[in-house]
């Protein structure tokens, strides 16, 4: 296990922001903090300050442990009807040509290409277009499950879904218990982008609101089914509005308890209506996993994603309260491609990614969806690379 002792030394620096030695404090004794504390620590906590904390918590709920899976990722559609001012990706204003709509035959061939592969999740999301509806997807799911019953299903965000059920006017109570029924097994944690409406408005502007996104993953939640969450940063929004963000969601997994991993999912410039905005840089990038981490005192994971961020930040999240950081990637998905993000056509072997986490002296542990342990990779000998090959998916938001 990481040394904590840096985090002593910063405590005992009699130049120490009281009121950050007092934040520090609350955490350690397991007292939750407070909205103003938390813009607090983004407004005036040093990298150096927010590291350690975030990695004494890290390392309370899970030791060295870091997870990855193995999934492959499929986009129904990179076409859209709505128009986010964030989004590289849709092709429904221009480039049109660029764009695809796959048939239901289509993903289920997609499926079948993995049949041999040692995959425990399929994760499915992609635009919003009429033809991807109620039916639609229930009858993908049937046909996945009747396919490959062990699969995962982790499909659609509150997004869809909200569509979906608005076009098939059914609740989202009738909608999700469908859904299940159908085969759906988990949620991606995907749209959330920002929850306040005065930054939601601006630039995700049509889309389900804050509250819908909310109600969607209560509804799963009740139904006794776990989700996942993000938060698109580094854009327009203020300290203020990521946490209002991350208030919403710890209010919401007080009640539930139905979420299992948080993703902070960085705004990149590449070729949208927001080019002109700088993006964050890397020490910014730690500063919000740490904070993440610090705040969320009831998600047990923090995720970040290695191609969006990649491979040398990825592993210095590792010290700022990440535990998960996806996986090998087999680079079927463009979302964060297309933006301009780290790693473009992305590819890790196993070993590669085992190697990239036990050089920072974490323990590598492959997972399934819900967090079980497959394998533990903490001293395993690789003989032969090929057996050991897996595709996880990019994040469009899990």
């Amino acid at each position: 296990m990481q040394s904590t002792s840096n985090l002593d030394l910063i405590l005992n620096d009699a130049k120490l922001d009281p009121k950050l030695r007092e934040i520090a404090e609350k955490s350690i004794a397991g007292t939750r903090l407070n909205s103003a504390e938390g813009v607090y620590l983004y407004e005036h906590a040093p990298l150096a300050y927010l590291g350690a904390l975030a990695n004494r918590v890290r390392e309370q709920k899970h030791g060295d442990n870091t997870y990855f899976n193995r999934n492959f990722h499929i986009e129904p559609t990179n076409i859209c009807l709505y128009t986010c001012t964030f989004c590289s990706y849709s092709r429904l204003i221009k480039k049109r040509e660029e764009g695809w709509e796959y048939s239901l035959e289509d993903i289920m061939d997609i499926v079948r290409k993995y049949d041999e592969q040692p995959v425990t999740e399929v994760h499915i999301v992609g635009g919003v277009l009429p033809q991807y509806d109620l039916a639609f997807y229930t009858e993908l799911y049937k046909q996945i499950k009747a396919h490959r019953p062990d699969l995962h299903i982790k499909a659609l965000t509150p997004v869809e879904y909200h569509y979906i059920f608005k076009k098939a006017k059914v609740s989202y109570a009738e909608g999700m218990k469908l859904m299940l029924e159908a085969g759906l097994d988990s949620m991606p944690g995907g749209g959330a982008e920002i929850f306040h409406p005065e930054i939601r408005n601006e630039i995700a502007g049509g889309k389900c609101s804050g509250d819908e996104w909310l109600s969607i993953h209560e509804e799963w939640h009740k139904l006794g089914k776990r989700s996942n969450a993000t938060m698109l940063y580094g854009h327009i929004e203020s300290f203020f509005h990521r946490i209002d963000h991350l208030d919403q969601l710890r209010a919401l997994q007080d009640k539930t308890g139905g979420f299992q991993t948080f993703i902070p999912l960085k705004f990149r410039n590449k070729d949208n209506q927001m080019s002109h905005l700088e993006e964050k840089t890397v020490i910014d990038d730690l500063k919000n996993y740490a904070i993440s981490r610090i705040y969320l005192d009831n998600f047990d994971h923090i995720k970040a994603y290695w191609p969006m961020i990649g491979r040398d930040t990825a592993q210095l999240s590792l010290a700022f309260g990440v535990d998960d950081i996806d996986g090998t990637i087999d680079d079927t998905t463009k979302i964060y491609s297309m933006a301009g993000s780290e790693e473009q056509n992305p590819a890790l072997s196993t070993k590669d990614l085992v190697n990239l986490i036990r050089r920072v002296g974490r323990k590598p542990i492959e997972r399934d969806t819900l967090y079980n342990v497959v394998t533990d990779y903490t001293d395993h000998e690789f003989e032969d690379d090929k057996h050991f090959k897996g595709y996880v998916s990019l994040p469009v938001v899990n």
